[in-house]
């Protein structure tokens, strides 16, 4: 069971991470290129303050964009903003989903969000975490996949592994840190793949943030991940 008042605490600590860290950019820095292609840092801080704003959507029952067309339009036009309105708008977009989540509501009701995705409502504070926490590592400010709260990166790595599960297109795959395991890819059919590695590689690998050269593999190639 998901833990989303505990969650909800994370995400802030995470904020307030995110929000220090930015705050020692100065405007020009804002519109350097991020780790993510095609995005400027101010397009992943648009997209976060856009993204808190759209959880706000989903846990309150709205859809969480009016489209992708509405989404990507938002976050364009808000990238070129000077480094005082961003800040502003990732922390007052940041407190009204703290101040959603706050809301008495049934969490264990299942919310859509994008693409048509279902979940637990006790799981979106989660997810926020992670939108908050590696889109801080795509920045490339000095914030990197080994500084994660362990626990986050021990739970992204299990959520990301389940949502390759029964992908078709990747082989029977046994994940491993040297202490804990995790299984994704097809069930059955194929040799099983293992990939060991350190618990940042891991992540980085099944995030798309690292094209995972760190990790040993046995019983195969290592395994290409669709797209999230």
């Amino acid at each position: 069971m998901n833990d989303h008042a505990r969650d909800l605490a994370s995400v802030r600590d995470a904020t307030e991470r995110l929000l220090t860290a930015v705050g020692k950019l100065d405007n020009a820095g804002v519109t350097d290129q991020s780790r993510l292609p095609g995005w400027t840092r101010g397009h992943v801080l648009a997209h976060l303050a856009r993204n808190a704003d759209a959880l706000v959507n989903v846990l309150e029952g709205r859809p969480m964009y009016v489209s992708a067309e509405a989404r990507d339009a938002d976050i364009e036009h808000d990238a070129g903003r000077p480094l005082d309105a961003q800040l502003a708008d990732l922390r007052e977009s940041a407190a009204r989903f703290q101040e959603a989540g706050a809301a008495p509501a049934d969490w264990s009701r299942t919310v859509t969000l994008r693409n048509g995705i279902t979940d637990s409502a006790s799981r979106v504070p989660f997810r926020r975490w992670a939108e908050v926490d590696l889109h801080h590592v795509d920045l490339g400010i000095g914030y990197e996949l080994e500084d994660l709260p362990a626990e986050f990166t021990e739970r992204e790595i299990a959520f990301l592994a389940a949502r390759f599960t029964g992908h078709p297109d990747v082989p029977p795959t046994r994940l491993s840190d040297g202490t804990r395991a995790w299984r994704t890819g097809r069930e059955a059919g194929g040799r099983e793949v293992t990939v060991t590695g350190a618990p940042a590689d891991l992540l980085g690998w099944l995030a798309g943030r690292r094209e995972g050269s760190a990790l040993t593999v046995d019983g195969g190639a290592l395994p290409a991940l669709p797209p999230l």
